[in-house]
């Protein structure tokens, strides 16, 4: 049976052409693929994979010498993606550039959500998605999950997706100045194993590190859907403590 694209929340489009991804069929991206670029022989035949995966959609570089950059533009969110690395699609719609020998290709993706029925335990293995993972407080892992709180619950994606410093604090009942400095905390030992994307050129605090932090966190497990609860908790404590 053929599925129209428009029955799909996710496709891929390139040179026109609108292709559905659909959950549990992973999609292929190069020389011999579920999508064939070219028959460019520096393109590995099967150098990206599009596959759903506890509730979320994943990229997966499965070659061995070319990277390909990963780009929310509207987001200001750029990352590159090396031989073995993935990371999961949680930004609605992505640019996925590469280049092959003397050519450079440009996919684009719009990412909705696979609603799965269970999460899958199965993984695929390769990159950094196992490296350096830190031990954190209880309040830091709060506020790595406010910020990703949309995405797991799969409420939406794009700028909506990942609230601000202020809009974080008031869902947790933290003051601002708390929620802060549990960010930077975190994000100093992010960089501190090398995590990218914490701090800018010269030691300064980046621009997107909230979007870089929440992949991270995705991408490593460090929080999950059965974390969800834990935030109503704590909006309840700080709530009750308030009206002492």
């Amino acid at each position: 049976m053929t599925v129209r694209p428009e029955a799909s929340t996710t496709f891929v489009e390139y040179c026109g052409e609108r292709m559905p991804v659909l959950p549990g069929a992973p999609f292929y991206i190069g020389r011999e693929a579920t999508l064939t670029v070219d028959d460019n022989p520096y393109l590995h035949r099967r150098f990206l994979v599009l596959h759903d995966e506890n509730g979320m959609w994943w990229l997966t570089n499965l070659g061995t010498h070319l990277s390909a950059t990963v780009t929310a533009a509207d987001l200001g969110f750029t990352a590159t993606l090396g031989p073995g690395a993935r990371m999961p699609l949680v930004f609605g719609r992505t640019s996925i550039v590469f280049t092959a020998g003397p050519t450079t290709y440009e996919v684009q993706v719009q990412a909705g959500s696979p609603d799965v029925s269970a999460p899958t335990v199965e993984t695929l293995v390769g990159g950094d998605t196992t490296r350096g993972v830190p031990n954190l407080t209880e309040s830091q892992r709060l506020a790595i999950l406010v910020l990703a709180e949309a995405i797991l619950k799969r409420d939406g994606t794009g700028a909506s997706a990942i609230p601000s410093s202020a809009q974080a604090a008031a869902r947790l009942g933290w003051p601002l100045t708390k929620f802060n400095r549990k960010l930077d905390n975190v994000c100093d030992k992010l960089d501190m194993i090398g995590v990218s994307g914490m701090r800018a050129g010269g030691g300064k605090l980046a621009t997107n590190r909230r979007l870089r932090l929440v992949e991270y966190a995705l991408s490593t497990r460090v929080i999950s859907r059965e974390d969800l609860p834990l935030l109503d908790a704590e909006y309840a404590r700080n709530q009750a403590s308030d009206q002492q």
